[in-house]
């Protein structure tokens, strides 16, 4: 590869850190279509000939078939996949293949196939990302008017309905959608015909390329073009973000299906026992998927400080940026495919989530709102009026509705039989009617949108 520049072979320990095809093979597939583009668009320039460009095009083919019947014998001595592939090409096809890397250097190729493997893991996180939003819009659709505890601090808030809570989860993973495909447009340029770093002289033409690429233009920079990493950045703050999405609910099914709390049950496909104890179920699923962050953050991490500091254009501190990547994209995939299954499969347990939601004194702002509208009193004395009553029903081990009227009359004079009213946990949550609020009609109004949001 080297041609005549070096007189002597590399040493085995600088083959050993030099290579890359133990993990870049990933990208065969990508590889391949960026190669059959390049060289039709150099045939159709006329800077090849269209009979060479056809022999490289189908053999090509023939070293994907190879390669995805798993008959291609990876070589290190041959460092990454783009030689790997052209050395089995020029077997094949005989000296037309070496026609192929005419116009083009592997800093191009490589940062080409690349993005082309990213924008395929957007594609598919948002595909996974939409069909767990429909699992949780179908829990919040059988919930809408289950009463489950709200918290602040994990102590008891105020009452929320199930459906409010699930739907909470949609808007969170919808911003993660949002997140991959604003990225997937902004990085959707090609590399391809910016070579080393400084363009090249032949008469190539880069559009065509790059619409038989998908890329939306190519790249305007060629500097920028092969120096570019902002697409992995950015998918890997994109999965970051998911990732502690995914890791907040796998907490909370932790905690809600402990004993304790026993607020879902998950099913067994998602849970395990012991190999001591055999009452246990244990949610597994959810404590790995909960860390799993640690693992997506890190490889973020990681290639920011690789990309820290690094002069234009390439440097060969960008060859590992594709593990990162590569790790965080499967455990990402495999995360969003097991909450799918786990929140499909969960069932909430009424009667447990209305008694907590009961408890706790989750009314009481209830009772406070009710004493500035009934009685036309600021919220600051209210609130203390409020405070004053749970103190009461807390020193005497009852709850604000278990208060007799007179209890409540002599701390604020004014109260009447009607406050009761407004302290059991249904008529909370259905007081609760402002825009995006717990009210179960609100929670359905959600649920219609995002219905057709996602249809």
């Amino acid at each position: 590869m080297w041609g005549g520049r070096f007189s002597a072979g590399p040493d085995a320990i600088m083959e050993a850190i030099n290579a890359s095809i133990s993990y870049d093979q990933k990208m065969a597939k990508q590889d391949i279509e960026g190669s059959r583009a390049h060289a039709a668009m150099l045939a159709a320039q006329g800077i090849i000939d269209s009979s060479d460009a056809s022999a490289i095009r189908k053999g090509l083919l023939t070293v994907l078939s190879e390669i995805e019947g798993g008959m291609f014998a990876f070589s290190t001595a041959l460092e990454d996949i783009h030689m790997n592939v052209e050395s089995r090409l020029t077997e094949i096809v005989g000296p037309a293949a070496g026609r192929l890397h005419t116009a083009r250097s592997r800093n191009d190729q490589v940062a080409t196939d690349f993005k082309l493997w990213v924008r395929g893991q957007m594609d598919a996180a948002i595909e996974g990302l939409t069909a767990l939003m429909k699992v949780f819009i179908g829990q919040a659709e059988a919930g809408a008017d289950m009463v489950m505890p709200g918290f602040t601090h994990l102590q008891v808030a105020q009452p929320v309905t199930w459906g409010h809570h699930m739907m909470a989860y949609v808007e969170m993973f919808a911003r993660d959608r949002s997140r991959f495909e604003d990225a997937r447009r902004r990085m959707n340029e090609s590399p391809l015909g910016a070579a080393a770093l400084a363009g090249t002289s032949f008469p190539i033409d880069r559009h065509m390329t790059a619409e038989a690429l998908g890329f939306d233009r190519p790249s305007a920079n060629s500097l920028d073009a092969v120096s570019d990493r902002d697409f992995a950045l950015e998918f890997l703050t994109s999965c970051s973000i998911c990732a502690t999405h995914i890791s907040r609910i796998a907490e909370e099914l932790v905690i809600w299906s402990s004993a304790q709390f026993r607020f879902v049950t998950i099913s067994d496909r998602f849970s395990t026992g012991s190999s001591i104890m055999p009452q246990k179920k244990n949610p597994d699923a959810a404590e790995l998927l909960r860390s799993k962050v640690g693992r997506i953050t890190g490889s973020l991490v990681a290639l920011l400080t690789i990309m820290k500091g690094l002069p234009l254009a390439y440097s060969k501190d960008m060859q590992e940026d594709k593990e990162q990547v590569f790790d965080a994209a499967d455990s990402l995939m495999l995360s969003l495919a097991a909450l799918t299954g786990m929140v499909a499969d969960m069932r909430p347990n009424e009667e447990p989530l209305r008694k907590a939601a009961a408890s706790g004194f989750s009314t009481a702002t209830d009772l406070a709102d009710w004493l500035v509208r009934a009685l036309n009193m600021p919220f600051r004395d209210a609130h203390h009026v409020t405070g004053a009553l749970v103190k009461m029903a807390e020193d005497q081990g009852s709850d604000l509705h278990e208060l007799s009227l007179e209890q409540m009359q002599s701390v604020e004079a004014q109260i009447t039989d009607a406050v009761y009213e407004v302290l059991g946990v249904e008529n909370s949550v259905a007081s609760r009617v402002s825009y995006g609020g717990t009210a179960p009609a609100q929670v359905r109004a959600q649920i219609a949108r995002w219905k057709e949001v996602l249809s």
